[in-house]
C-alpha cells in the first residue's frame, strides 16, 4: 500500500504491484524486466465504502464486491445542458457514475501516478483529466480563465477543472509524488517559464506575463511569457514532466526513422 486515507464511512488505498511475475511469453520478459529497473510499477485504487458513497470517471471501474449500486445523475434537462457544456470545456467526463453502499470497489490498474487528497472547503483548480474519483461531498465544476492572457497563453485553454466541497478525492497526476513540487504562497508571486503548474488554490491568481516589460528585455533575456501565480494559497507543480514529453516524442521519431528506412529497404 503506498498510501492510504479514512474517515468515516470510506476509506481510500493507492496499492502498489511492486513485482509483476504472470507472464507466459518469454518474448515479453525484457519488457517487464525493463520496467521494473526503471522503478515502473503497476499501481491500483481500491475504495471500501461503509453506507457511503464515490464518484468516478467512466470506465474507472474494475471491480466492486458487495451490496453496491450504481447510477449516473443527470438531474432532468438543465442538469443534462451543464453536464455536456462541462464535458465540452474541460474534457471531463459529462457522465460519471456515482456507487453507493456497502463494500469495495477496485478501479482500474495502471502504469500513472495518483495522489490522496481531502478537500475542507478549501477548493482547487487542476489541469484537464487530473480527476479519478472523489467522495459525494466533491462537487467537480468548471472555472474559466479570469484574464485574456491565461486564457489564450495558459497552455490549458479558456476552462479548467474546479473541485469543491468537502471530502475525500483521487487525482491522477503526470509525475510520481516525489517529483511533485508543493508551494504554500503567503500573499506572493511565483513565476514559472512553462506549462507544467497542474494544481492550485482558487483563491490563486494566474496570469501570463512578459518575462521583461520592454521588447527589448524579452529578447535580451531569452524568456517569453511567464506564467504567474499570486496569491496566498497551495500550487503543485510538476517540473520534470517535460523531460518525460520530451522523451516519449524522441522515441516515436525514432521508432517511425527505423520504420521508413525499412520500408525503403
Amino acid at each position: 500500500m503506498l498510501e492510504c486515507i479514512e474517515r468515516d464511512g470510506i476509506k481510500i488505498e493507492i496499492l502498489q504491484y511492486k513485482n509483476l511475475r504472470g507472464l507466459r511469453d518469454a518474448r515479453l520478459a525484457k519488457d517487464l524486466y525493463n520496467l521494473e529497473k526503471v522503478g515502473m510499477s503497476l499501481k491500483q485504487v481500491k475504495i471500501t465504502l461503509q453506507n457511503s458513497s464515490i464518484t468516478t470517471e467512466p470506465g474507472a471501474l474494475y471491480f466492486h464486491k458487495g451490496n453496491i449500486c450504481v447510477e449516473c445523475q443527470i438531474g432532468g434537462v438543465g442538469g443534462l445542458a451543464k453536464k455536456l457544456i462541462k464535458n465540452s470545456l474541460t474534457e471531463e467526463a459529462a457522465f460519471t457514475p456515482t456507487y453507493s453502499g456497502t463494500g469495495e470497489i477496485f478501479l482500474e490498474p495502471s502504469f500513472g501516478h495518483f495522489i490522496l487528497m481531502e478537500l475542507d472547503n478549501d477548493p482547487i483548480i487542476v489541469d484537464k483529466g487530473i480527476f479519478y474519483c472523489c467522495e459525494s461531498g466533491v462537487s467537480v465544476e468548471v472555472s474559466s480563465q479570469k484574464n485574456l492572457s491565461s486564457g489564450l497563453f495558459g497552455g490549458e485553454g479558456w476552462f479548467q477543472t474546479k473541485l469543491s466541497g468537502k471530502g475525500l478525492c483521487v487525482l491522477a497526476i503526470p509525475v510520481p509524488l516525489s517529483e511533485v513540487l508543493k508551494y504554500e504562497l503567503n500573499n506572493e508571486r511565483l513565476k514559472v517559464d512553462g506549462n507544467f503548474v497542474f494544481l492550485r488554490s482558487s483563491s490563486i491568481k494566474f496570469t501570463v506575463e512578459r518575462s521583461a516589460k520592454k521588447l527589448v528585455g524579452n529578447l535580451t533575456s531569452g524568456e517569453g511569457a511567464l506564467h504567474t501565480y499570486e496569491g496566498t494559497g497551495k500550487v503543485w507543480m510538476a517540473p520534470t514532466q517535460s523531460v518525460y514529453k520530451t522523451l516519449v516524442q524522441s522515441n516515436y521519431s525514432s521508432t517511425a526513422n527505423r520504420i521508413g528506412d525499412s520500408n525503403e529497404g
